[in-house]
């Protein structure tokens, strides 16, 4: 990602950390953890983790200084006990990286001394399979950065993300290689040192450090509530997860002919749940209809079967009084823009992907709820028929076309933009609306 212009100084590393949070939220969508470098990037980190609603901890790493001029990095020691020595550096300076050894040495005995400081007896976090956030106040050189994301890199996270508020172009260019992402809110051409560009930039402690990480660890809501349920309309049951977060900011019910258990969905799920909606991952054919790959199933019914799940929703909620989302996909989607035009009042928002939404054609100028149009592929007839449907709605309505997403999991890339477009459109839509 391409810095953007941005007002500076930052009033200090706590406000960074908030301005950094929207640009990285499209990121932070697998069991997201945000790592910060210690100890100016713990304050950033925090608050970022905070909005993200993200697992929290520091990523100990230290630069390796010149002897004599420690402020100059030309090198940086990682918590795995790797070395990574900037070498056009050195050989600019005709130093040998034997003139650092002593250097070296200290420098892992004081990044020793800070794990056990910082972390105690408390293991390092899980990484692997995780959108990992590296985040710290500014960067100048590159080579703690460097250091730091290689380390995370060799744990195998799902996603691999830098985040700092401002940095030097020529160490941008240097680290793009190395994550999978860069979000960088300002690279100044006129960059000299990090703490130019904040109004206070204090000296931390690592009193500091240990109180932000105990405050953090006191501040982490409890865990998500998730039960298994059964809902039932008419003859049939409908199983589905329910999930309260900690602050609830509205209902969604995710709608699924595949079955709940299907890895994309719960994905999706997860990210709307930890933007604080309540999600309802509902299987909408039964178990039968499911081993019998019943793509035909009748669109009157898998519809009734949603309202009776919304009604469910409404009950067992604290947003009873409010409308609720609803996202469909496959076969349920055309039930979700039935149930949306019978209950009107109830449903605020519906997100469908992929499905024929042309089968709830009778009931399409009665949707009324601002209704966003997923498809998987720009095929021109699955195209048609969208458009011809989009345009009998009753509400506002949008249409994207997310390419590749038939390889919805394989990938990855394409489900994390499912999972935030749905979200950018509740969001946008559902949250607060009813006041």
């Amino acid at each position: 990602m391409n810095p953007v212009p941005v007002s500076l100084p930052f009033t200090d590393r706590s406000e960074a950390g908030r301005r950094l949070a929207e640009r990285v939220r499209p990121y932070a969508v697998t069991d997201p953890l945000v790592l910060a470098l210690p100890r100016g990037g713990v304050p950033v980190g925090a608050e970022l983790a905070r909005l993200l609603d993200a697992d929290f901890d520091v990523l100990m790493v230290r630069k390796v200084g010149l002897p004599g001029r420690p402020e100059l990095g030309v090198g940086a020691i990682s918590e795995d006990g790797h070395v990574t020595f900037d070498d056009i550096a050195l050989a600019r300076m005709r130093i040998p990286r034997q003139a650092l050894a002593e250097t070296v040495e200290a420098e892992r005995d004081e990044l020793e001394r800070r794990r056990r400081v910082y972390r105690g007896d408390r293991p390092a976090p899980r990484i692997a399979g995780r959108d990992c956030v590296v985040v710290d106040d500014g960067v100048a050189t590159g080579g703690t950065a460097r250091a730091a994301l290689r380390m995370v890199r060799q744990a195998q996270p799902a996603q691999l993300i830098l985040a700092v508020p401002v940095a030097a172009p020529e160490a941008v260019e240097s680290l793009r290689p190395e994550a999978d992402a860069l979000v960088v809110l300002s690279a100044p051409d006129n960059f000299h040192a990090v703490g130019e560009w904040y109004r206070d930039f204090s000296q931390l402690s690592d009193g500091h450090v240990t109180a932000i990480l105990a405050e953090r660890g006191r501040a982490q809501p409890p865990s998500d509530a998730t039960r298994g349920v059964r809902i039932r309309s008419g003859e049939d049951y409908l199983d589905g997860d329910l999930t309260m977060p900690a602050t609830l900011r509205g209902a969604i019910v995710v709608a699924v002919g595949e079955g709940r258990a299907d890895p994309r969905w719960r994905a999706v799920s997860a990210v709307l749940r930890r933007a604080g909606y309540a999600t309802l991952l509902l299987d909408l054919l039964t178990a039968g209809e499911r081993a019998e790959r019943a793509e035909g199933a009748d669109t009157g019914v898998l519809g009734d079967r949603l309202n009776a799940a919304v009604t469910w929703l409404r009950r067992a909620t604290d947003a009873a009084s409010e409308p609720v989302g609803i996202l469909g996909s496959g076969t349920a989607a055309p039930a979700a823009l039935l149930t949306a035009a019978g209950r009107p009042q109830d449903v605020g928002s519906v997100v469908v992907y992929g499905g024929r939404i042309d089968l709830a054609e009778p009931s399409l100028p009665k949707v009324r709820a601002p209704t966003l149009v997923m498809l998987e592929s720009g095929d021109s007839f699955v195209r048609e028929l969208s458009e011809w449907a989009r345009g009998r709605m009753g509400g506002p309505t949008d249409l994207r076309v997310m390419e590749g997403a038939e390889q919805l999991l394989e990938g990855g890339a394409e489900w994390r933009r499912v999972a935030t477009e749905a979200l950018d459109w509740f969001d946008r839509h559902l949250a607060g609306r009813g006041g």
